[in-house]
């Protein structure tokens, strides 16, 4: 019986071998598995993921079979064997074979070159392409249309450019289009009313321009929706208020005019509404907010909204996030006593026209903007200790609005400013009006004598410098030496003028030590400036980096002025900030969020994970992102913050990266205001003497801010170079680097900056452009003179649109200064960034013409080749016209100072 129950089991296990064997998948045309190991050579698929001996079914990584034969591709994310790497291409030729080809994904696999017709010819079956972040460029092509069995299409992240295929809209089974991230122009088509299907739509971060189509309204099935950063105009459509579907609308960051539609009232499961920063006008309609609405965060930051704020829209129970900043926004707050619902919820209504008391609304709120508004009298104690109320005319509050400003306020809306209940000395009396008539007679007498005594002052003056240029005209005029970060910056405010109730949480000391291991050497990441950074991870945790600030080696100003730039100033750029301990007497601890990539000194070679000890480069688009960025960054401390902030630590070290590689601005020990004169440069230059802001880099305003800038042109071209250290170089190695690579960086050729480019880049001839911009940008951020460096929000622009500073204006830039608020600026800020001191040392043999001394050429937006406004097809230097709008300072004369004498 025994023996039997054996024989049986044996049977069993054979016949289960048996039909595991026949469910097995195998390819069943040698055809498809050929196709497959072309695939593999062509791409440069490595061993590890498609093994040549294997079957390709069962053991090649992302390949799908049914049926015996390939249904699915997956190589997202593969690195290309050595070989491969040298000249990746888009070569897909094979998939051609490949008939019942249901789903190709190659997303973050680099494809450089353009988008195959065999994809719309030949692959009939396919469902799903996903080429996101493949490096593809060039235009969409044509034959896309052909897939109308595709349900999916994600193509963001690349540099495909031209405009979209109307034919696209024949793929009525498409759920998905993502065409976000690249270089896309023209307008939207209005096929794409026919993508009936469509739930998702992203074509975020192009150039798009024109209106948005009404057709979009039709698309009912549709949930997300992202238009936001391109140039479209005209008003919202009032279609777009039936898309009863949808949770998520992006529209920010265009030109769009008009008022807000109050057919939008009718998105009823709208969760996510973004459209700031337009132009929209006139008031929100009063019903276009519901009591029952599903909205959790509400955009319209930075239009020119006017008139009251509908009321529901403050009671709206799941607001998260409320953010209607910069706009014209008038009236009084409602009395709402309603309790928070949400820790982390925010409100910002800076910037408008608000007045009268505060009210009970803020207790809905966590963190609370309500600077530069009209609102008097005390601070109530219901008002969140995580507020900004500068700028109004609140009483024990400081750097609010004079009374005469907040009299003159409500005097024109027939209101009373009663003065705090004090006698408003701002209205004049009789008497006073009285004496301006017996003033006016001794006024003028001073004023004409005044002026004589100074032009007599001035004759002397001119004279007596003109005798010291006489004596010292064989110093060197070359211009500043940029070492040690400028002195004289002003005193960090005393720890008692600190608010550190609203800087983030109170940590225990204990809690730290717990964290960090008691502070254990295997936690310590590095020994910074201003103290020692360890990783920890809290109570929760959550990863956090905590600086240990050992008052008895290092100033107590150091952590004082990070404490302070935190309570005045928040910008999604610098290091998000979570909180302190500062119980102990000679220690005191910050505490940040934990960035995973590190900062750019580190995260722009890393090494793999591979056995053969190499490093991977960051690619290029992640690298622009990053100067971008960082740009952003300076940008704010530079031009939004009063009196601007210089950073002084600006080099790859304090440039921190996230997990998504955005920036995060660190090391902020070294923060000073921006101090000195800002008419000295007028006046110097009315002299003809040179600047005093150039023989120092603490003498003016413009050579302290110039100085971020100068730290910032390294940062560049450590980017485009590679070099690690040249940010943090000592002035010899950093003059030795610069006399190697400047030469080369020059905008009248292109080709010069490829014998300086990072050799670990792949770039293509697109790239290449952009690659040249920031080459070019970095030059002009490392003028030797201060006053000729571009300001930081003029570096910001050009970075964020590289190709509009080497390329040609075309006649279309004409159109937009004429129908756009913003087009005159636009027009002057993506010129040549040729400054006078801007003459390269070309190499000997170099056949590109010598730069000229003119401080800025217009260009367009597109084409490289196209001519002008002045007309002709003439491009040669002598005959260029330019706009000074970048620079300072007009131009002097040829300067023939070479940059690397900085």
């Amino acid at each position: 019986m025994v023996v039997d129950q054996r024989i049986v089991l044996a049977l069993v296990c054979v016949l289960f071998f048996k039909i595991q064997l026949s469910f097995e998948q195998t390819l069943n045309s040698p055809l498809e598995r050929d196709a497959l190991l072309k695939l593999r050579s062509s791409l440069g698929i490595r061993s590890k993921e498609w093994p040549i001996k294997g079957n390709p079914c069962t053991n090649w990584t992302g390949v799908l079979c049914a049926n015996g034969s390939v249904s699915g591709i997956n190589i997202s994310g593969f690195r290309r064997t050595r070989v491969g790497s040298q000249n990746p291409q888009f070569v897909v030729d094979a998939l051609v074979n490949l008939t019942r080809l249901t789903s190709f994904n190659a997303s973050r696999f680099r494809l450089p070159g353009s988008i195959p017709d065999l994809f719309g010819q030949s692959l009939d079956s396919l469902r799903v392409l996903d080429l996101r972040f493949c490096d593809v460029r060039n235009a969409i092509p044509l034959s896309l249309g052909n897939l109308t069995s595709l349900t999916s299409l994600y193509l963001s992240g690349n540099s495909l450019a031209g405009s979209i295929p109307s034919s696209l809209g024949q793929l009525v089974l498409l759920s998905v289009l993502d065409l976000s991230q690249n270089s896309l122009t023209g307008s939207i088509p209005v096929s794409f009313g026919s993508l009936a299907n469509l739930t998702s739509l992203d074509m975020s971060n192009n150039f798009f321009s024109g209106s948005i189509p009404p057709g979009i309204g039709t698309l009912f099935k549709l949930v997300y929706l992202n238009l936001s950063s391109n140039q479209l105009s005209s008003a919202i459509p009032a279609q777009l208020g039936d898309l009863s579907q949808l949770v998520d609308l992006d529209l920010s960051f265009n030109s769009l005019t008009g008022s807000v539609p109050e057919d939008l009232r009718g998105l009823r499961n709208l969760q996510r509404m973004l459209i700031g920063n337009n132009l929209l006008s006139g008031p929100l309609p009063v019903n276009l907010f519901s009591a029952s609405s599903q909205l959790q965060i509400v955009d319209l930051k930075n239009n020119d909204l006017t008139g009251s704020v509908p009321n529901v829209l403050w009671t709206v129970p799941g607001i998260l996030i409320l953010d209607i900043s910069g706009n014209n926004f008038t009236g009084f707050l409602p009395n709402v006593t309603v309790t928070a619902n949400a820790t982390a919820s925010r409100l910002n209504i800076s910037g408008n026209l608000f007045y009268g008391v505060l009210r009970p609304i803020l207790r809905r709120f966590s963190f609370v903007d309500m600077s530069g508004n009209y609102f008097e009298g005390g601070v109530l104690d219901f008002v969140s200790e995580n507020a900004s109320l500068v700028s109004n005319c609140l009483q024990n509050v400081s750097n609010q609005r004079s009374l005469s400003e907040c009299a003159s306020f409500y005097a024109e809306r027939g209101l009373i400013f009663d003065n705090f209940g004090l006698p408003n000395s701002t209205q004049p009396s009789a008497e006073k009006s009285k004496g301006k008539s017996n003033k006016k007679v001794i006024i003028l007498a001073s004023v004409i004598g005044g002026v004589g005594l100074i032009l007599i002052l001035l004759a002397i003056l001119v004279l007596f410098l003109l005798c010291i240029r006489k004596r010292g005209g064989s110093t060197n005029q070359r211009g500043v030496v940029v070492g040690p970060a400028p002195a004289g910056s002003a005193p960090p405010p005393p720890e008692a003028a600190v608010s550190f109730s609203s800087l983030g949480d109170t940590f225990t000391y204990q809690q730290l030590l717990k964290a960090t291991g008691d502070f254990n050497d295997a936690n310590l990441i590095k020994h910074g400036h201003s103290g020692d950074l360890y990783k920890g991870f809290l109570e929760d945790g959550i990863p956090v980096v905590i600086k240990r600030v050992d008052l008895l080696s290092i100033k107590k100003e150091s952590y004082l002025v990070e404490l302070d730039c935190f309570s005045k100033v928040s910008h999604l750029r610098l290091v998000p900030f979570m909180g302190h301990c500062l119980e102990n007497e000679n220690e005191k601890f910050l505490v940040y969020k934990y960035m995973p990539n590190g900062d750019l000194s580190g995260a722009l070679y890393r090494k793999t994970t591979s056995d053969d000890d190499s490093l991977q480069s960051l690619d290029w688009i992640t690298r622009l992102k990053i100067a971008t960025g960082a740009a952003e960054g300076l940008s704010c401390l530079h031009h939004e913050c009063t009196p601007p902030i210089v950073h002084r630590d600006v080099q790859a070290s304090s440039i921190l990266l996230d997990d998504k590689f955005e920036v995060r601005l660190g090391s902020l020990s070294e923060l000073c205001p921006q101090e000195g004169d800002t008419h000295q440069s007028r006046i110097t230059r009315l002299l003809r003497l040179p600047q005093s802001s150039e023989q120092g880099t603490s003498g003016s305003a413009t050579a302290m801010c110039a100085y971020d800038v100068y730290c910032f042109g390294k940062v560049l071209l450590e980017l485009v170079t590679g070099k690690l250290g040249i940010s943090s170089a000592s002035e010899a190695q950093l003059k030795e680097w610069l006399d190697q690579m400047l030469p080369y960086i020059s905008i009248y050729d292109k080709e010069l900056v490829t014998k300086i480019v990072d050799p670990s880049l792949i770039i293509d001839e697109d790239l290449l452009e952009e690659v040249w911009a920031m080459a070019v940008v970095a030059r002009s951020c490392l003028n030797p003179k201060p006053s000729r460096r571009p300001l930081m929000r003029y570096i910001l622009k050009a970075l964020e649109n590289p190709l509009k500073v080497v390329r040609e204006e075309n006649p279309g830039s004409a159109r937009l200064r004429t129908t756009s608020s913003r087009g005159s600026w636009n027009a002057a800020l993506f010129g040549s960034w040729r400054s006078t001191s801007d003459v390269a040392v070309i190499p000997a043999g170099s056949s590109t013409m010598q730069e000229g001394t003119s401080s800025l050429k217009h260009s367009g937006t597109s084409n490289s080749g196209g001519s002008g406004q002045n007309g002709g097809g003439d491009h040669s230097s002598s005959h260029r016209r330019y706009s000074r709008e970048i620079f300072p300072e007009p131009s002097e004369g040829q300067n023939v100072e070479r940059q690397g004498q900085v």
